[in-house]
């Protein structure tokens, strides 16, 4: 039997109930392509094996390839670090959906991967711990909003499905987890704009009790700019993933006519 690794972040799934429920989500998907991260003990790949989807895994733990190898003979398994990755080799250029029970060490990553790869990426079925979630779904106005929040949803429509209690994992972990699932959503950003909204996002929420004219002072120090500005008394949490969009924009033509 293979043994979870600490430092991989390893917690197998053990309860059937929960994985077929998992399932369920991956089988209403609309994806024909499903890369599964972190398979380890194959306890959701081998529902996934049943669907009539083009499956792959993604491994890093060479004992876990060794079993799944052994017990999945004609699994397509990809040996390697999927935040290293190039996932436009994957299935050759043809969208799919993420899928797995991630890794809490580097969930975050994952998330951020996704959103450099959103053209490639129109899905994700995905366990998280449960604040991760709360967090990757909450809205503007709350205290679990904040920058993963405003990034993913940018491209993004995020749900929280359900809970998961500790004891259906081994080992335990020391907090709840949760299902979210994200649908890539109509607006199609180019990668200026996200990386443009990104500084600002992450400027904004490292000062975030500070209202947003004092808070972006170093991307902004003429105070002219926020004069009657709808933006300037408000907080970084207050703020949608449109609402950033367009302030991004706003000083992006603000310096460009300040260069003139």
């Amino acid at each position: 039997m293979i043994k979870p690794k600490k430092h991989l972040g390893q917690h197998f799934l053990k309860d059937p109930q929960v994985i077929a429920k998992i399932a369920q989500m991956v089988q209403l998907s609309e994806c024909k392509n499903i890369l599964e991260i972190g398979p380890g003990t194959g306890a959701l790949t081998k529902y996934l094996t049943q669907m009539d989807k083009h499956l792959k895994v993604i491994e890093i733990d060479r004992e876990a390839i060794g079993f799944l190898r052994k017990e999945y003979p004609k699994l397509e398994i990809i040996e390697g670090d999927f935040l290293k990755e190039d996932l436009n080799s994957i299935f050759n250029g043809e969208p799919f959906a993420l899928i797995g029970n991630f890794p809490y060490n580097i969930s975050s990553q994952i998330i951020f991967k996704m959103l450099e790869n959103t053209k490639l990426i129109p899905e994700m079925v995905g366990m998280f711990q449960l604040e991760m979630a709360q967090r990757i779904e909450a809205n503007a106005n709350s205290k679990s909003y904040g920058i993963i929040s405003v990034m993913t949803q940018m491209y993004y429509s995020c749900h929280l499905s359900f809970k998961i209690p500790p004891h259906v994992f081994v080992p335990p972990p020391k907090v709840y987890s949760a299902m979210i699932i994200c649908k890539r959503n109509q607006f199609k950003w180019e990668k200026e704009e996200f990386l443009s909204v990104k500084k600002i996002v992450k400027v904004a929420f490292h000062q975030r009790r500070k209202k947003l004219l004092n808070a972006l002072k170093a991307e902004i120090a003429d105070k002219s700019f926020w004069m009657n500005h709808p933006f300037a008394e408000l907080r970084a949490e207050n703020l949608s993933s449109l609402d950033f969009l367009t302030l991004a924009t706003e000083l992006k033509k603000y310096r460009l006519n300040e260069n003139k």
